[in-house]
C-alpha cells in the first residue's frame, strides 16, 4: 500500500471543512442531527485567513489517489525561553484517519509529514492535545505528556 501526503492548496477548503467537521463530530461526540452550519462558518473563516500566509498547513493523505485522512498544523511565536530559543511553536492538530483505513499506519504518516514541515520552519516546540485513541500513536512518534499544564476553559 502506498500512502502519499500532499499539502492541502487554498482551492482544498471545502474538502478541508468536510474532514474537520467528521474530526470535531467524533471527538466532540456532536449528534448527527445537530446544525454545524456556524463551526463551519468559522472553520472557512480560519482556513480562509491561515494557509495563504502558511500560518496553518494543513495536508491530505491519498491511497490509490482516494482521500483517506487528514491533518493540520498551525504556527505561532511565544516568549523565547531556554527550551525554546527563537520562540516558535507549532500546534498539530485535525490528525484524522477514515475509519476504514485506521490502523495502516496512516496517521503516523500524517503526524511525520506535519512535524517535517514545523522542522523546515525551525519550529523548536509542538504541541498537540490527543483523544484516547491517538495517545499511543503520538507516544510512538516522541510525543510526550505535559506535566504541570492547565486550561482556562473559557465560555463566553
Amino acid at each position: 500500500m502506498n500512502i502519499e501526503i500532499k499539502k492541502a492548496k487554498f482551492d482544498d477548503i471545502e474538502l478541508l471543512i468536510k474532514l474537520r467537521m467528521k474530526v470535531l463530530s467524533e471527538v466532540f461526540s456532536i449528534p448527527s442531527n445537530q446544525s454545524l452550519k456556524n463551526l463551519e462558518h468559522e472553520n472557512r473563516i480560519y482556513y480562509q485567513n491561515t494557509l495563504s500566509k502558511d500560518e496553518h498547513i494543513a495536508c491530505f493523505a491519498y491511497i490509490d489517489n482516494k482521500v483517506v485522512g487528514c491533518g493540520g498544523i498551525c504556527f505561532y511565536r511565544e516568549l523565547p525561553s531556554p527550551d525554546n530559543i527563537n520562540g516558535n511553536c507549532a500546534y498539530l492538530m485535525n490528525i484524522y484517519t477514515r475509519p476504514e483505513f485506521r490502523g495502516q499506519g496512516i496517521g503516523g504518516k500524517i503526524v511525520n509529514w506535519l512535524v517535517q514541515q514545523a522542522q523546515n520552519k525551525k519550529v523548536m516546540k509542538i504541541y498537540l492535545e490527543s483523544s484516547e485513541y491517538g495517545h499511543s500513536l503520538y507516544q510512538k512518534l516522541g510525543f510526550h505528556d505535559m506535566y504541570n499544564y492547565m486550561n482556562l476553559k473559557n465560555n463566553l
